[in-house]
């Protein structure tokens, strides 16, 4: 074998190098231009001037803007989560279910709303909602926004707690079945604490998910973090440093979400530590005697 091929590929030679570090070169001058028209551009607006930031210093541009926004991010956020999980464990115990209708019920919502993007669902129940009278006025919003990211996200979730729990040793539950548990039994104390514990993390990127899509609602004309940012930005003409400051506040909120959950994914794995099947057939044994 030469020296210029490796095992999986043949190595470029002179030429080839050449090329790639031309290619390279253009690129890296391309994205230098572009970045430079961007600074001409907003210079010539005004806002790279330091003044556009002292909005941020003043109390009023957090009361009035900022904090409602947050709170209107983290209200939607936890609400929808929390009914998503809910609806996930449902949807996916669901599809696992010996009866056939059942699983085709919980097969089709789920297929049904993983493939409809989250912004149509909230523009469809936000019409339902105001068509029908189901809320008040001022509240309207804030339930498309909830309910549009509870049907996406719960049946996401559904599919990543079906996949955990099929994920599982089949020994396990047929044990169990064999000593005379209930299939409820063996899903709600052997199957589903084991299945939610190893999908954790893909649990907690759907939540992540979920905190970030709930700034579609501004297009609803929910109050949350996106959509203040812009008014701050439309009434003191600084919409860069708005933007600049809106997207610190998300990657902040998203990070201590995924922080909080992260901890939580780690005292369940240490609390569940040594056990696993062991703590399995521990079960299955208690429930024989």
């Amino acid at each position: 074998m030469s020296s210029g091929a490796t095992v999986l590929y043949d190595a470029p030679g002179p030429k080839a190098r050449r090329l790639y570090n031309f290619f390279s070169v253009v690129v890296v001058a391309v994205l230098i231009g572009i970045g430079y028209l961007i600074y001409v551009a907003l210079d010539e607006k005004g806002q790279l001037t330091s003044d556009k930031w002292d909005p941020f210093v003043e109390k009023t541009s957090w009361t009035t803007y900022l904090l409602p926004g947050i709170q209107g991010t983290l209200v939607a956020a936890a609400a929808s989560i929390v009914l998503a999980l809910i609806l996930g464990a449902v949807l996916g115990i669901g599809r696992l279910s010996d009866h056939r209708p059942i699983r085709i019920v919980a097969g089709v919502f789920v297929e049904f709303f993983r493939a409809v993007p989250v912004l149509i669902l909230m523009i469809f129940m936000y019409q339902v909602f105001a068509e029908y009278e189901v809320f008040k006025s001022k509240y309207l919003a804030l339930a498309a926004v909830i309910v549009g990211l509870t049907l996406y996200n719960g049946s996401v979730i559904a599919e990543i707690i079906r996949s955990g729990i099929n994920s599982l040793p089949k020994g396990q539950s047929e044990a169990a079945l064999a000593v005379g548990m209930r299939k409820g039994q063996v899903m709600r104390t052997i199957l589903l604490p084991q299945a939610i514990t190893a999908m954790l993390p893909a649990i907690i990127s759907q939540m992540v998910v979920a905190l970030k899509d709930s700034a579609l609602g501004y297009l609803l004309g929910y109050t949350e973090l996106v959509r203040s940012g812009q008014q701050l930005g439309a009434y003191y003409s600084n919409y860069l440093p708005a933007l600049i400051v809106v997207a610190v506040i998300m990657i902040i909120l998203n990070s201590a979400l995924t922080l909080l959950a992260t901890r939580v994914e780690k005292r369940l794995r240490s609390g569940r530590k040594g056990k696993g099947p062991v703590d399995a057939q521990a079960t299955v044994d208690a429930a024989a005697r």
